[in-house]
């Protein structure tokens, strides 16, 4: 059972969060300070969750959520960063494989994919950040190096995993971890299209306008556009034929779902709502809200085998992590 940092720790932990927001697009690192006399060592335990944090006007709340799983864009710490304290009181190192998130516990381990190669590898999350709104995560430059990351502008997908205790206490001490089997192609495709949505920083940081057609919000490309059930090259629904008015569409009365039952599928967890909404659209499912995620189920079932017939359906959807779950 994970030991959860609350009250006067938690306080501690918002005021280095106001420490990185100062650092702006430097990373999650608290600036300014010096470090403290007695800097806390490398640990997984205890746990720190911390209190909601406001960044540029958008309000983050941290949450522990085992299955997180997002796309986004990724950046790289300064390396004048070297020597600050980190949000729960560690000391960034540079050459450490570190990372700093706006919501996962700290510490949490994390396996981030650069989406234009299909690299893999295995990062420590032990700080807030980034103190920015367009980006996922900012990486330790040890880090960036080992994903082989250039620039801001790299795609990256970002996973929560519970490593093995070698491997946790090998990214404690500073030092890598091989990296994880190349992504399969097929995988790629479907993470590159949920990022297809998303302005990149440097169309940001340039000004640049977005699209004048009325294309959907990154939310609305695929039902379960922030995680990956993404289906085909491009989510944007074809513009409509200005010549001929549409079709009538005769609507077809779905099944009404089982209201009670014993078993559910837990689909996946969202850190968008309606993209949540959508794939509780798409699979006939419901959403319950856990902070600011949102996850989605199928069901109640009140047979295994009806509850095995819904997992196929979510899994053929690209949910791959989708499971069973039996009330008991």
């Amino acid at each position: 059972m994970k030991s959860i940092v609350r009250g006067g720790v938690a306080i501690a932990v918002m005021a280095l969060v106001a420490g990185c927001a100062a650092s702006g697009s430097e990373g999650g690192a608290a600036d300014g300070k010096a470090a403290p006399s007695a800097p806390t060592l490398a640990a997984d335990t205890p746990v720190v969750i911390g209190a909601p944090f406001m960044v540029q006007g958008v309000t983050y709340t941290p949450v522990d959520i085992s299955d997180y799983d997002e796309v986004g864009f990724a950046g790289v710490y300064s390396a004048d960063l070297a020597g600050k304290p980190t949000a729960n009181g560690e000391i960034f190192d540079p050459a450490a494989i570190s990372a700093a998130h706006k919501t996962l516990p700290l510490p949490s381990y994390v396996e981030v994919t650069a989406l234009d190669t299909g690299r893999t590898i295995l990062v420590r999350v032990n700080d807030r950040g980034p103190m920015v709104n367009d980006r996922l995560i900012d990486l330790s430059p040890a880090a960036a190096a080992q994903l082989g990351l250039t620039d801001t502008t790299t795609g990256v997908r970002v996973r929560r995993v519970h490593p093995p205790a070698a491997e946790r206490a090998q990214l404690r001490a500073g030092r890598p971890v091989p990296e994880r089997l190349p992504t399969p192609d097929s995988l790629l495709a479907i993470l590159r299209s949920k990022l297809s949505g998303m302005p990149s920083p440097a169309a940001i940081a340039a000004g640049v306008a977005k699209p004048a057609t009325p294309a959907a919000p990154p939310a609305r490309v695929k039902p379960g556009d922030d995680r990956l059930s993404v289906e085909g090259p491009n989510g944007q629904p074809a513009p409509p034929t200005a010549s001929a008015p549409p079709k009538p569409v005769t609507a077809v009365p779905k099944p009404t779902p089982a209201t009670t039952g014993s078993y559910s599928v837990q689909v996946a967890t969202f850190g968008n709502k309606a993209n949540a909404d959508a794939t509780a659209k798409e699979l006939d499912g419901a959403i319950t809200q856990a902070g600011n995620l949102w996850r989605v189920t199928m069901g109640p079932f009140a047979s295994e085998a009806e509850a095995q017939s819904a997992l196929a359906k979510a899994k053929a959807k690209g949910f791959g992590d989708a499971l069973i779950r039996r009330e008991r």
